[in-house]
């Protein structure tokens, strides 16, 4: 590995945002699901989940979409909904769908620099009742025009990029976040030999 390679990776890792995840439920195409990767890598998010309930579980994602993203991400895939969540409250705080609902609130007025999970749901039946009824709340991205809903992938991408502006602003990325071995298992798994961490550690 050369030290430029070495220096861009631990850089991407220092910047890693343990509380804050992406839930996609039962989205049918992987494109979208490999776009929401991509989206999640660059914003710092290194967890997600993917919950088929409903659909067949994914065995690959739109490669074209992603650009390589899910090797950079820790995916967990569940195909029962409660033992997904049980994971999911393990570690995040809040769980919001997106859900428009008398009572959803708008996305501005999510605290993101708590621990949150935001939920997106199938692009055709949207977030399940199994699932609205285990979160803590429902969203909405206001819009102004006669179409009032965005492409998953869409909606994912300026919901997260919210959240990296509010964590930004309380200076989440200014130094490394992540849990020391979950830090050493992740640069291992992203090609750091034994070597290379004697040197981090000296």
């Amino acid at each position: 590995m050369t030290p430029e390679r070495r220096n861009r990776l631990i850089s991407v890792l220092n910047k890693r945002q343990p509380d804050l995840t992406v839930v996609l439920e039962n989205v049918f195409d992987p494109h979208n699901i490999s776009a929401v990767m991509r989206t999640c890598d660059a914003v710092g998010i290194q967890d997600i989940y993917v919950l088929t309930t409903k659909i067949p579980r994914h065995k690959k994602w739109g490669a074209r979409s992603s650009s390589s993203a899910a090797k950079w991400l820790t995916v967990h895939q569940f195909d029962n909904l409660d033992a997904c969540m049980v994971e999911v409250r393990k570690k995040y705080a809040k769980v919001f769908t997106t859900h428009l609902s008398s009572d959803a609130v708008s996305l501005y007025s999510i605290n993101f620099t708590e621990s949150v999970a935001l939920v997106f749901g199938n692009e055709h039946a949207g977030v399940s009742e199994e699932m609205i009824a285990k979160a803590d709340g429902n969203f909405i991205i206001p819009q102004m025009g006669i179409i009032q809903s965005l492409n998953i992938s869409v909606a994912c991408a300026v919901s997260i990029y919210e959240a990296m502006r509010q964590k930004t602003n309380a200076g989440h990325y200014e130094q490394a976040r992540l849990e020391p071995p979950v830090y050493q298992q992740l640069l291992q798994e992203w090609g750091f030999k034994a070597d290379d961490l004697e040197t981090m550690n000296e």
